[in-house]
């Protein structure tokens, strides 16, 4: 009688899962890589959501070669997905705005054609516009030069590319994540370069007139050590002074809270050990946090926490999914829907030697 318990409780365990997880793909291709979700940024209003990424063709890697298996001879696509219901369906779009400037990322690979050059922004953005986004890119990962697009239509229209300031660094190397203060303030998070012009140590900036000027506010990590780097904020507003930021570093993802709205910055814990991915961290409606993220040792997969003291402390490892092919997976960005159940999208594989693909899974903390 007691193994046939066991045995229910198990099936029941299963069934509130399927219930509570439900994975969806956003986009998968035969012979294409397509990744990093968290370079271009996720936007939702109400359950209309759109999300970034990048779309190349797949090149198998030898075995134990740790490189994307992208093929960068070929070039790549700059893509957005949108859905309209929650995240259960999607759409792929391909804004003309969107497509990078005139560069050669390597030697004699021509970037997409159309693309137009970056320029300085002489204008006023209002951040509280209905239909507002912005997405912050950077041709280096150790340098830049780095530019943004904006978009008052939801994603349809946008405008760009625009120049991304050094504000005195060696180089910035650009990703999205910001917070809209008001109309005219942006807060934003970005990569600076090491002083040794290696990636690189986070910054945070602001734009008090619309995107027409900014200024560097702090430092928010040290510069690391060796070869050790402090990339990939993921940051939520607690309050109109607190900030709290997730930072990828090599092996693990550690937390930096300011109390002065980015003045100062201090060390607020390592929420992940043994991760190396970047955060995606998001302010649930009921004053939770919620951290995304994925896991490339074995079981490759992805990986959620949850805390209920403002990143003081954190719930065990939520697994997501672990049916990953191998460590070129991740870098999730989430969203919370209005129904209270949260989005996370992110690029995976189930075959190391099938394509990379973007998929979400939809799950209640």
């Amino acid at each position: 009688m007691r193994a046939l318990l066991a045995l229910a409780a198990l099936f029941a365990g299963l069934a509130a899962a399927a219930d509570t997880y439900k994975t969806t793909i956003v986009y998968r291709q035969p012979e294409r890589f397509a990744g990093w979700p968290a370079n271009h940024g996720i936007w939702a209003w109400g359950n209309e959501i759109l999300v970034g990424f990048e779309a190349g063709y797949f090149h198998l890697r030898r075995p134990g070669e740790r490189e994307h298996s992208i093929d960068y001879h070929r070039g790549e696509e700059h893509l957005l997905a949108r859905s309209l219901d929650g995240g259960e369906t999607w759409s792929i779009e391909k804004p003309a705005g969107l497509r990078p400037p005139p560069r050669a990322r390597i030697a004699g690979v021509p970037a997409e054609p159309g693309g137009r050059p970056i320029s300085d922004f002489n204008g006023s953005i209002d951040f509280a516009n209905p239909g507002f986004a912005i997405t912050f890119r950077m041709e280096d990962i150790h340098i830049g030069p780095s530019r943004f697009y904006y978009t008052l239509d939801k994603g349809k229209i946008w405008q760009g590319p625009y120049r991304v300031p050094d504000f005195g660094q060696k180089g910035i190397a650009a990703r999205t994540d910001y917070l809209i203060d008001n109309g005219s303030t942006l807060t934003v998070f970005l990569t600076a370069a090491k002083s040794n012009r290696k990636e690189g140590r986070v910054i945070c900036v602001r734009t008090s007139d619309g995107g027409r000027t900014w200024k560097f506010v702090s430092y928010v990590t040290p510069e690391p050590a060796g070869a050790d780097h402090a990339i990939m904020p993921s940051s939520v507003r607690l309050s109109a002074h607190d900030i709290l930021t997730a930072v990828r570093y090599r092996q693990w993802i550690d937390l930096y809270r300011t109390n002065d709205n980015g003045l100062t910055w201090q060390y607020a814990g390592r929420p992940a050990p043994g991760i190396d991915n970047p955060p995606s961290l998001v302010h649930l409606r009921d004053g939770r946090l919620v951290l995304t993220y994925g896991r490339r040792e074995a079981p490759f997969g992805i990986r959620a926490r949850v805390s209920a003291d403002e990143g003081k402390t954190w719930s065990p490892e939520i697994v997501l999914r672990a049916d990953g092919g191998c460590w070129d997976l991740g870098y999730t960005r989430s969203v919370q829907r209005p129904d209270g159940k949260v989005v996370t999208v992110y690029y995976y594989n189930t075959d190391c030697a099938a394509e990379r693909f973007i998929a979400a899974t939809i799950w209640q903390p």
